[in-house]
């Protein structure tokens, strides 16, 4: 290994351990509580060492929903190719709301933040690859329907029940429940060319 390679391998690690330093921090305490002071205590590196790798907190924040997207892309992924087909979009439903329950802080970095992740033009990949599969899901039901549409409209669906459920607005009890019919009135199981406009 070369004296450049081990060098970017190290900032490799040392961006890794920033990052999931902030994520566990947000995790237990909120956004709030991720300041450098806070990093650099508990990581213990010094304030300028972690502005070497990130400009911002808002920089290490988008760092984390990067990690995120990618996680949730790759939950969604097993979610949609370990079931039968026609079982795939409620199970994506249900991977998608669980992730947003287990891991919430991920999710505000994802979607509640600002952000200078770019959405809906595909120059994200990590976006990209979970709305990729939930356009996969989708794809098969959607005949004659557009499928950037009808997957936006899903996405915003699922989204929508996450939040409000994360913020006590709905019976709790009623969650799974909601996403069955999110799923069975977005997507069902005849949805396609046949459908009469």
């Amino acid at each position: 290994m070369t004296i450049e390679d081990r060098r970017a391998r190290d900032r490799a690690t040392r961006r890794r351990l920033i990052t999931s330093t902030a994520r566990t921090v947000a995790e237990r305490e909120g956004w709030d509580a991720v300041t450098t002071r806070r990093l650099s205590a508990e990581i213990e590196y010094s304030q300028p060492v972690i502005y070497k790798h990130f400009a911002s907190l808002d920089e290490i924040a988008d760092a984390v929903a990067l990690e995120g997207f990618a996680e949730l892309a790759a939950g969604l992924h097993e979610a949609r190719t370990t079931v039968a087909p026609g079982d795939a979009p409620i199970a994506v439903a249900r991977r998608y709301a669980a992730f947003a329950t287990d891991a919430p802080a991920v999710y505000e970095a994802m979607f509640g933040r600002a952000t200078r992740l770019r959405f809906g033009n595909g120059s994200a990949p990590a976006p990209s690859s979970a709305f990729a599969e939930l356009r996969a899901v989708l794809e098969p039901r959607a005949g004659h329907d557009d499928v950037e549409l009808l997957t936006e409209t899903f996405w915003a669906g699922l989204h929508g029940l996450v939040v409000l459920q994360r913020g006590a607005r709905l019976r709790p009890d009623l969650q799974e429940a909601r996403i069955d019919l999110l799923v069975e009135k977005i997507v069902p199981a005849g949805l396609g060319g046949d459908r009469r406009r």
